[in-house]
């Protein structure tokens, strides 16, 4: 199903909100937004609740919609929800990962591994999970963790500004992939965990994990 105007606002702005592009704090306007859109405010308001329902803009009295702050306890909240999500998709997904579903998650990590910019490795590693899980057949709990890895890639882009960024090994991926491959489930379930956990320690600490 083709994405509405609403939609399609949306997720450009949350891109531009996560890269830093729109950095915390600066107000959005609906006509601004409408305008370069070429939309009517109608979509463009949608296009702001439905960013304001992920966490990525708020409403202040009489200063209207502005981008969120990424505090360490939102910070905390997101990855610790995403663990135990995304832990459980792929608990579902695991028996029917075939050959297919492995050399795609497989092309994802490649590609961040090749990876010359934060940006290209970043979606490279966005890809990755969602390939991960993508077998579930759960599309309401994909879903859910589309929004959690979009407010994720918030993180480490905010991270990534105050450390710098360099291309970084996949191990924590590599590793994940080669219990799939033995049908270890449980391992990778507990590799995945900890690889997401990962980046709480390292926002907290001030450095960035490249292999989130």
């Amino acid at each position: 199903m083709a994405p509405t105007t609403a939609e399609r606002i949306a997720r450009v702005l949350a891109e531009r909100i996560v890269s830093g592009e729109l950095a915390p704090g600066i107000p959005l306007r609906q006509d601004r937004v409408a305008e370069e859109f070429e939309s009517s405010h109608v979509p463009a308001r949608e296009a702001f609740q439905l960013l304001r329902a992920q966490g990525l803009l708020i409403s202040e009295p009489r200063r209207g919609m502005r981008v969120a702050p990424l505090d360490h306890a939102s910070m905390q909240e997101i990855v610790e929800i995403r663990a135990s999500l995304e832990v459980l998709a792929l608990t579902h997904a695991a028996p029917k990962l075939n050959a297919a579903c492995l050399e795609r998650v497989e092309r994802a990590l490649l590609v961040g591994e090749q990876a010359q910019s934060i940006i290209e490795w970043e979606q490279a590693n966005r890809a990755f999970h969602r390939e991960l899980v993508a077998p579930c057949r759960m599309p309401r709990l994909l879903a859910m963790l589309d929004e959690l890895q979009l407010a994720n890639s918030g993180i480490i882009f905010s991270a990534t500004r105050s450390a710098g960024w360099q291309p970084g090994s996949s191990h924590a991926h590599r590793q994940i992939v080669n219990a799939l491959k033995k049908r270890e489930v449980a391992k990778a379930a507990a590799l995945l965990k900890r690889h997401i956990r990962g980046l709480e320690r390292a926002t907290g600490s001030g450095e960035e994990n490249r292999d989130e």
